[in-house]
């Protein structure tokens, strides 16, 4: 009986799903530390996408990948915040009873961040191409997850955005320019001709080669093989 996914298939999808069951656990020891009521309720619905997105996930692998991801979509976008304004030293907690929203809020992002990078990388591992879709949009899913708890971070100045100084920036960014599309197709017609051209040299070659060979034949020793002088086997 034929397998119905491939190795490579199996391990990255037993990734997946372990990591997702993770991340849900995760999320329910972070509730009992939340204080901020939109992070509570941002909590609450994370969980409760990825607890469908997984079962959704485990029922398309055992009907042999036959399934649709539902994509997420970030509630609300808010204008990022850029700079730094005297951000608070971090450092790592002695006890559960220090943790805060922050810590919260990180923990989620990470926690996203990881998402997407395993499920990217089992969708590169997928020959079926309905599981393999069904990963692609998890993995964005996780990145637009990812990107509801920084807006959140963002705004309330757990995650400041660090600038470069405006000429430095716009320096570093116009060094680079766009290609001339023109040019390609023009490349591809020298290549082509160039290509043409070595292949009637070759034949030539080939040609003049065969000529040497018949002629090389009535000098005897000097064309047989194993001798020094022989030039073709």
């Amino acid at each position: 009986m034929t397998a119905q996914f491939g190795a490579h298939e199996v391990m990255e999808i037993h990734e997946v799903l372990t990591d997702a069951i993770n991340t849900i656990n995760q999320f329910e020891l972070y509730r009992p530390h939340i204080r901020d009521q939109h992070l509570g309720q941002m909590l609450d619905r994370h969980v409760q996408f990825m607890t469908q997105e997984y079962n959704n996930t485990v029922q398309a692998v055992s009907h042999g990948g036959a399934g649709q991801a539902v994509p997420f979509r970030v509630p609300k976008t808010t204008r990022p915040i850029y700079g730094l304004d005297n951000p608070t030293t971090q450092s790592p907690n002695t006890s559960v009873n220090q943790m805060d929203d922050r810590d919260v809020a990180s923990g989620m992002l990470c926690a996203h961040k990881a998402g997407a990078v395993f499920k990217m990388a089992g969708a590169l591992e997928c020959a079926d191409p309905n599981l393999r879709r069904m990963m692609q949009q998890s993995a964005v899913n996780c990145s637009e997850l990812a990107y509801d708890v920084w807006q959140f971070m963002n705004q309330k100045g757990y995650y400041q955005v660090p600038t470069m100084k405006e000429n430095t920036t716009n320096t570093v960014l116009n060094t680079y320019g766009q290609s001339q599309m023109s040019a390609m197709g023009g490349n591809q017609y020298t290549a082509t001709t160039g290509v043409t051209g070595q292949m009637g040299n070759m034949t030539s070659m080939a040609q003049g080669q065969g000529q040497v060979q018949t002629q090389g034949q009535g000098l005897g020793a000097i064309n047989a093989p194993g001798h020094p002088g022989h030039l073709f086997s």
